[in-house]
């Protein structure tokens, strides 16, 4: 239980040139839906479920490290509800992953999966504007309804959540060492102080990055424009012309942190929790005044799955407070469910050893337990409707971390 877990992370940050060449590929090839189209009405829902009949299996694509590899949910759930379940960590990248299933979605045709966790971001439109994914009856998600945390509600990437619900997530804010900062970090302009010079790290990702320039600025990731991304280009540049910024990092930002190369930096909650955890350092992870990035992946089921009744029988299922508790207590991630923090508690109550130190840290975690005004601050990552300007995001900012 204490053993560090970044696989899932590693994976999702290094899909960007993979992704976007997914991306560009699959633009031009026409789905089933209507690029753009809005939700579907309710009859359109009924139209798609009408005539589904329970079957007794579900196939489910995953990412590597998102469950127990002794699957001991999925052997409950079957015992309980005879639905066997087919659990494969087969997803690595978005890009590759949308790349490989679209020409058979798009003819069709079945995937081999009932259920996929995909991340928000270019991919999710990708399979929403081509109609590749199933609107779901919502009728069928009680445990969702009543236990979902209201954030994951209204999401902006998927509005009502016709077509997808929270797995889990991960926040992008900032980690410090209280010991070398000598006071305690807030803002996102923390980053930028003179004071820091040369002990700063930033992420080399562009959309991380990117968001982090804007935000100190006072501008709205979400609906920002060309001319706010040049703007805040040019202040990340400033960072690092006055040699405030000591280097972008991929993940091993967080050994940057560990050794004393850097003293503040962006990251991700789920590493400083774990490094916390194993290593017995008392890294601090702060959600910024100006706000943070949160990351989503997403339970959805293909259009053409052939068993989607099991599978909203099994989505649902995850929404139980016990069962969110578990899978929450094994990967560290933000869980949708709220009312898994107490149950957690009371596990660590009873639990022993490096169990129980493991189990209360995570409990009393906001990194894994998120408050509301948390959720307020969050942002997600800029959607872009076409490559070209997708092409205009990557040209402002590649050239930062590269020049």
């Amino acid at each position: 239980m204490t053993q560090r877990r970044l696989g899932r992370r590693d994976a999702l940050r290094m899909s960007g040139l993979a992704s976007f060449s997914a991306f560009l590929a699959a633009c031009g090839v026409k789905g089933q839906g209507n690029p753009g189209a809005s939700a579907p009405a309710a009859d359109a829902v009924a139209k798609f479920w009408a005539g589904k009949t329970a079957t007794k299996h579900v196939d489910v694509a995953s990412w590597p490290l998102y469950m127990d590899p002794k699957q001991p949910e999925l052997k409950a759930f079957t015992k309980e509800t005879g639905i066997t379940v087919n659990y494969q960590e087969v997803i690595q990248e978005m890009g590759p992953w949308f790349a490989k299933v679209q020409p058979q979605l798009a003819a069709k045709q079945p995937i081999g999966f009932d259920i996929q966790i995909i991340t928000n971001g270019q991919q999710f439109k990708q399979f929403t504007t081509s109609g590749f994914l199933a609107p779901l009856d919502h009728s069928k998600l009680p445990n969702f309804a009543k236990n979902a945390a209201p954030a994951y509600k209204k999401e902006a990437f998927d509005p009502g959540n016709v077509y997808s619900v929270p797995w889990t997530s991960g926040i992008s804010g900032i980690a410090y060492d209280p010991a070398k900062t000598g006071r305690e970090i807030t803002k996102l302009a923390d980053l930028w102080d003179p004071k820091f010079k040369g002990k700063v790290g930033m992420f080399s990702d562009t959309q991380e990055l990117a968001n982090f320039g804007m935000m100190v600025l006072g501008i709205n990731p979400d609906n920002s424009t060309a001319d706010d991304w040049k703007k805040a280009a040019e202040k990340l540049k400033e960072q690092k012309s006055q040699g405030i910024l000591r280097n972008y990092y991929d993940q091993s930002y967080i050994d940057a942190l560990g050794k004393g190369e850097v003293w503040i930096t962006q990251a991700w909650s789920g590493d400083v929790f774990q490094k916390n955890v194993s290593d017995g350092t008392n890294f601090k992870f702060v959600i910024p005044e100006e706000g943070g990035t949160i990351w989503t992946d997403n339970f959805s089921i293909p259009i053409t799955a052939p068993n989607a009744v099991a599978a909203l029988t099994l989505i649902d299922y995850f929404y139980r407070p016990e069962v969110a508790t578990d899978i929450a207590a094994y990967i560290n991630y933000v869980t949708p469910v709220p009312a898994a923090q107490e149950l957690m508690k009371k596990k660590a109550e009873t639990a022993t050893g490096d169990d129980k130190k493991t189990l209360t840290a995570v409990a009393d975690s906001p990194l894994v337990f998120p408050t509301e005004a948390d959720y307020a601050k969050l942002h997600y990552y800029r959607n872009f409707d076409t490559p070209a300007d997708y092409q205009e995001f990557q040209k402002v900012f590649e050239p930062v971390v590269l020049g």
